[in-house]
């Protein structure tokens, strides 16, 4: 079994509890920035 976080995947099976929030934190910030865009593409879309 495969510790996968929004696509990232590592090859090990056992990560360590400082890697899994490091992965957590990078999938927090991926999440952040697509509701960014799709918040500014809302708003574009709202113009036309």
């Amino acid at each position: 079994m495969h510790d996968c976080c929004g696509g990232s995947c590592s090859p090990r099976s056992f990560l360590t509890k400082e890697e899994k929030i490091e992965m957590l934190k990078e999938y927090k910030k991926s999440l952040e920035q697509e509701a960014k865009g799709v918040a500014e593409r809302i708003k574009d879309m709202e113009k036309n």
